[in-house]
């Protein structure tokens, strides 16, 4: 596969997976973003800086995530490895349940799609199977691809998802803890079985939420409840744990956001004077909480192609004649990725 670019800068959103009993199915595209920018090069060297979340924390060079993504995409693609130059401009909280990991890998594979000449050739489908490779489940690839909320499931073939629609009333409130919680201690948290009348209403849940967030919103408070994994997890949550009983004490829709320890808010016009009240009283810098209002993402994963050629593109490459957008994928608002 030959080159079609050299030099593109990919926007990833945030992501908040499960939406209480959607639990590893579930997810919804956050307004907050991560951004990244990548210059092929011909020197055989790797260079990475982080700015922003996760400076100097994260592993730099060719263990780094987004770089990690970039080359089995472009392995799996054909094209011929190069040097890279990266920056990250990181705003998406690390270790906080808002989808970092899947930002990363996201970025890097939808960052090889843009370089590519045929962009296409990897498809939506292999796009959400190669973000699932790295992250072990969809929920939070599948949003941060397509962006909205979306529902993901895997199969024989591999995962799929499909978009579903959001009330544009609904208000997500983010609260972020100065806790960090590692996904494979929430998970270790949870029961190897739950019983068939905690799986039922769940269930219920589940299906309930889709319409809640479509077209009632007024029914988020019940459709947000879950009897699945956050009873299991409370004792690792910590103060997240006595901020979501307080805000579902007054009926407001609040859950875990993915493995925690952020607080999600879906909130409706008839919930938004009961969530502002309580956070009023709960939450603010001085007692290590941030709260964040960033809106629903609806686009998901953008790339851009930047005009230049740094002589990294291989023999015969098209190059980058000017600025375009590529898609995270070709899927859109109420479309499939399969």
């Amino acid at each position: 596969m030959q080159l079609g670019a050299d030099h593109v800068r990919v926007r990833v959103p945030a992501t908040s997976a499960n939406l209480g009993p959607g639990f590893d199915s579930l997810g919804l595209a956050l307004a907050l973003y991560d951004e990244v920018e990548v210059r092929l090069v011909a020197a055989d060297e790797v260079v990475v800086e982080v700015e922003g979340e996760g400076a100097g924390e994260v592993p730099l060079g060719e263990d780094h995530l987004v770089v990690r993504a970039l080359r089995r995409t472009m392995d799996l693609a054909g094209a011929v490895p190069t040097g890279i130059h990266m920056t990250c401009h990181n705003v998406i909280p690390h270790g906080r349940g808002l989808g970092s990991s899947s930002a990363a890998v996201v970025a890097g594979i939808v960052a090889a799609r843009a370089l590519l000449a045929e962009p296409r050739a990897v498809d939506a489908a292999t796009v959400l199977a190669l973000a699932t490779e790295f992250e072990g489940h969809p929920d939070n690839a599948a949003p941060a691809i397509q962006g909205g909320a979306t529902v993901a499931w895997t199969t024989d073939d591999g995962p799929r998802a499909v978009g579903l629609d959001v009330d544009p009333t609904i208000e997500a409130t983010v609260l972020v803890p100065d806790a960090r919680l590692a996904t494979a201690r929430a998970r270790a948290a949870l029961p190897a079985r739950v019983s068939h009348a905690d799986a039922a209403f769940t269930a219920g849940r589940a299906a309930l939420l889709v319409e809640a967030l479509a077209r009632r919103p007024e029914l988020l408070f019940d459709a947000t409840e879950d009897r699945l994994h956050q009873p299991y997890r409370a004792a690792v949550l910590g103060a997240s744990s006595e901020l979501l009983r307080a805000l579902r004490a007054e009926g407001v829709p609040a859950t875990v956001s993915g493995a925690g320890p952020t607080v999600l808010v879906l909130a409706g016009p008839e919930h938004r004077k009961r969530r502002d009240s309580v956070l009023a009283d709960l939450v603010d810098e001085t007692a290590g909480w941030r709260r964040l209002s960033p809106g629903i993402d609806l686009t998901g994963a953008r790339a851009r192609r930047i005009t230049g050629n740094t002589g990294a593109l291989s023999s015969g490459s098209s190059g980058a004649t000017g600025s375009h957008v590529v898609p995270g994928s070709p899927a859109v608002r109420g479309g499939s990725m399969q």
